[in-house]
């Protein structure tokens, strides 16, 4: 009887294991989301203040924009591991 307690217990875990890890997932992309805007707006700006500067601006934009990715990947991954 306990064993069969414990069980439903653990499955009751896992199911909220799976949905913690699919919020954070969720997370992760909505916050990647919302940094590569910022930085492509602060861009934006700053070429606009200084248009001669744009070829650096973007290049950094682009070098920003790419670890930010990187680490919501990352993130992903992480939360996927957690399903399995």
């Amino acid at each position: 009887m306990l064993s069969l307690v414990a069980l439903e217990a653990a499955a009751a875990a896992a199911g909220f294991g799976k949905l913690g890890a699919a919020i954070g997932a969720g997370l992760a992309v909505v916050g990647a989301g919302v940094g590569i805007g910022l930085i492509g707006k602060g861009a934006m700006d700053a070429i606009a203040r200084q248009p001669e500067a744009s070829g650096d601006i973007r290049t950094s934009m682009i070098i920003i924009g790419a670890l930010v990715e990187g680490a919501a990947l990352f993130a992903i991954v992480v939360c996927m591991m957690a399903i399995f």
